[in-house]
C-alpha cells in the first residue's frame, strides 16, 4: 500500500502521514478480509493519492466535479464504481490497484480542529479516513448509511490510536 502525497507547503507531518497510511491499511483490511483469510493490505500493490490544498482550489474542484460552488473539507475521487471490481483486481494480482484520490482542504482542517476541539492531527486523519471509506463505496446520504460509515470511521480511528 502506497500513499502519494502532494503537499507543496509541507503541512503534513511524518506522524500524520504514517497515521494516514495506518488508516488506509486498516480500512482495506476490514473491507477485504473474510472468514477464511485476512487481506494483507500493508503489502498490497495499491495506491492512493493524497493532496492537501487551500479553500479556493477545493472550491473549484467541488464546483467542477460535483456542481457545488462552495468550499468543502474533503473530496474523494474513487477509481472504482463497484467494489467487486476492486476486489477482483486485488485477487488477480495483475498490477497496481489504483484506489483513488483524496483532496483535503487545509483551511477547513484548521477551522474544524478549532471548532470541534480535536486538534489538527486528528482532523487530518479523520478527514482522510472519511474519504478512504468513500473510495471504498461508503456514503452518508441516508441515515442508516451515515450510521454505518460513522461506526466504521470510529472503529478505524480507535484501532490506530487516534481518539477525540
Amino acid at each position: 500500500m502506497e500513499l502519494f502525497f502532494s503537499d507543496d507547503k509541507n503541512r503534513l507531518t511524518d506522524e500524520i502521514r504514517s497515521l494516514m497510511h495506518d488508516a488506509a491499511v486498516r480500512a482495506l483490511t476490514l473491507e477485504f478480509s473474510d472468514a477464511d483469510a485476512e487481506f494483507d493490505a500493508k503489502s498490497a500493490d495499491a495506491e492512493i493519492g493524497v493532496t492537501v490544498t487551500d479553500a479556493e482550489e477545493i472550491r473549484q474542484l467541488n464546483r467542477d466535479y460535483r456542481g457545488v460552488d462552495s468550499v468543502t473539507d474533503v473530496l474523494s475521487f474513487p477509481q472504482y464504481d463497484d467494489m467487486e471490481d476492486m476486489e477482483s483486481d486485488f485477487e488477480d494480482g495483475s498490477g497496481t490497484v489504483l484506489i483513488g484520490d483524496v483532496v483535503i482542504c487545509y483551511d477547513r482542517v484548521l477551522s474544524q480542529a478549532e471548532e470541534f476541539g480535536t486538534g489538527v492531527k486528528r482532523e487530518f486523519v479523520y478527514l482522510f479516513t472519511h474519504s478512504i471509506l468513500h473510495l471504498l463505496g461508503y456514503d452518508h446520504m441516508q441515515e442508516d448509511e451515515k450510521r454505518e460509515m460513522r461506526a466504521r470511521e470510529e472503529e478505524i480511528l480507535h484501532e490506530i490510536g487516534v481518539t477525540r
